[in-house]
């Protein structure tokens, strides 16, 4: 990191990860070109889950090779008085895999839907018997994490 003055601990990375609203997925797609998605995230702090469809341009990105680079952006800021933006971020390297077990799967929809609709958490078991075998769930294992902070000075 060339700024290290705005460098930040990995448990701050993880709580931004764990936090952020959304993240993007960069990986290499079969061509060997890059793609980057949008993704909503849920943390423990071991590992990210997120899910998609079962097919598509992302699986077939993940499969070709399960390395990705994951950013986490959260707290923006904007400054009224200056060009610029105060913001908290995590950078993730990762590897990607699809969870196939049942469990898992249930519980990563779970954390997903806690954070993301909280308050439809009532119709969560009669929508997982519905649609968990057409759902995909990825797993990315947190192999590097590093963390950032451009915080605004109040003058």
């Amino acid at each position: 990191m060339r700024r290290k003055d705005r460098e930040m601990p990995r448990e701050f990375a993880l709580e931004v990860a764990a936090n952020c609203e959304w993240a993007v997925v960069s990986c290499i797609t079969p061509e060997g070109t890059p793609y980057g998605v949008p993704v909503s995230v849920v943390s423990d702090g071991g590992a990210l889950w997120f899910h998609t469809a079962k097919e598509g341009r992302k699986t077939d990105c993940f499969a070709h090779s399960p390395v990705v680079h994951v950013v986490c952006v959260g707290n923006v800021e904007r400054a009224a008085d200056k060009f610029t933006t105060g913001y908290e971020s995590a950078m993730i390297e990762g590897r990607c895999t699809e969870v196939t077990e049942d469990a898992e799967k249930v519980r990563a929809l779970r954390l997903l839907c806690e954070k993301y609709t909280p308050g439809n958490m009532g119709a969560f078991d009669d929508a997982i018997a519905a649609s968990l075998a057409r759902t995909g769930v990825y797993k990315i294992e947190m192999l590097s994490v590093t963390g950032k902070a451009k915080i605004l000075k109040k003058d």
